[in-house]
């Protein structure tokens, strides 16, 4: 047990007997983080940062996987749930709330005529592709990107565990930036596909032509296409990469971006495909919850009158621009790179002849820890990063590049663990 994390791997081992993994969310457990050199559960945050369990702080660059937009405890969102809180949470019958969220969402992303509300992600995916199948009458269904848990789509990764084949049989991926992986795909199954849902970004920009290609083969083979847009909306464009890029897709879901943290998403679309939610079954108890959909209108019109997303883009800029300025500066371009936009970008780590990645990665994350950066790899920005917070993250790179450096040449960098490498996991991306 280390003496830094020591009440956060007490809190641990007591979890693992009630919680498989000890936490809700598979990236946010132990699987992602190295026993002995990481922290486990977090206390409170504010603004940009957090503190664990022990009473360590950290700048948070993994901002809940993203959820967290603005920063933590912001006092525009947090004052319109408090105060929605004390007329009632959940109703027996539609609260106002749902119409002044929906019509905001209408007003703001161009493929939206009609709303209707989920929890996360997931259940936003999962009801686009059943909404796609009824209309379309059709049920293969390709896909880009990651999408959720539930089985039409995690049956198409290693990660398929308890869900049945015919299932499986049915989702096909396909390759971002290669729209022949697609055309392949629908001259293998020709009239059968009910959909295409791809991320319209992930960890590189679309190439010219790309969505355009995408969008054009749905039209000339039948298939509806669904932007999920739970990353890129309201982190890229308030209108979605749809809006950024000029595309729209004819159904959209969304979700972290949405509220500052509070639990809820939404499928939007054409009037015509979205009427059809009446027939299908897509219903939720807290579908209509009301703190969240506060906070989701309080998110949105705070993103609408102050410079949100001009602020996560130029501060992205300083870290991406900084950490690829640091790459070269300890040679180290055959082993990292950076990848993804300026709101949300990725450390890429390459496999070398000595080490794998997962056992670089280890040693990044340690040492990342140690210095009071919380980061999986990747930099989720929030409106609360400040030139401070970018500087310290930036001083932690130079150090660990030195060091990492050091130990490639040296090949001894399996000695600088304090702990077990993190072992091989399924690629989402």
């Amino acid at each position: 047990m280390s003496t830094r994390y020591a009440r956060s791997e007490e809190l641990l081992e007591r979890a693992l007997n009630t919680i498989p993994l000890g936490s809700q969310t598979f990236s946010k457990s132990k699987t992602q983080y190295p026993l002995e050199v990481s922290p486990y559960f977090i206390e409170r945050g504010a603004g940009s940062h957090v503190w664990d369990a022990d009473g360590n702080e950290y700048i948070d660059f993994v901002n809940s996987l993203g959820a967290v937009t603005l920063g933590y405890r912001d006092n525009a969102v947090d004052a319109a749930v408090r105060s929605q809180m004390d007329n009632g949470v959940s109703f027996s019958l539609p609260h106002k709330l749902e119409m002044l969220v929906a019509e905001k969402m209408v007003e703001l992303i161009p493929c939206a005529e009609m709303v209707r509300f989920g929890k996360n992600g997931s259940d936003a995916t999962s009801g686009a592709i059943r909404l796609a199948r009824a209309y379309t009458g059709k049920e293969r269904v390709a896909v880009c990107g990651y999408h959720g848990w539930q089985d039409w789509y995690i049956g198409s990764t290693a990660r398929h565990l308890g869900v049945p084949r015919a299932v499986r049989e049915l989702t096909h991926a396909f390759a971002y930036n290669r729209l022949d992986t697609l055309e392949k795909l629908f001259t293998e199954y020709p009239g059968q596909f009910a959909a295409v849902i791809l991320e319209p970004m992930s960890m590189v920009a679309p190439e010219s032509g790309f969505l355009e290609g995408v969008r054009d083969l749905c039209g000339q083979n039948g298939a509806l296409l669904v932007f999920d847009e739970t990353i890129t909306g309201f982190r890229f464009h308030l209108g979605g990469a749809q809006k950024l890029y000029g595309i729209t897709p004819d159904l959209a879901t969304f979700g972290k971006g949405m509220a500052n943290g509070y639990p809820i998403s939404a499928v939007v679309g054409k009037r015509e495909i979205m009427k059809g939610m009446e027939d299908i079954f897509f219903s939720f108890t807290f579908g209509g919850e009301t703190l969240s959909l506060a906070a989701a209108l309080a998110t949105m019109q705070r993103m609408e009158t102050e410079p949100v997303l001009e602020t996560l883009f130029v501060q992205g800029t300083k870290v991406m621009d900084g950490i690829r300025e640091r790459i070269r500066k300890h040679g180290l371009e055959r082993v990292l790179s950076v990848a993804g936009s300026p709101a949300w970008s990725f450390l890429v780590i390459q496999d070398t002849p000595e080490y794998s990645s997962w056992t670089t990665k280890t040693f990044y994350l340690q040492e990342m820890l140690e210095r009071g950066i919380l980061t999986v790899g990747s930099h989720n920005m929030s409106y609360s990063h400040s030139d401070q917070d970018v500087a310290r993250l930036l001083i932690a790179y130079d150090e660990i590049l030195d060091q990492l450096s050091s130990a490639l040449i040296e090949r001894n960098l399996e000695s600088k663990l304090r702990c077990r490498p993190l072992e091989p996991l399924f690629k989402l991306r």
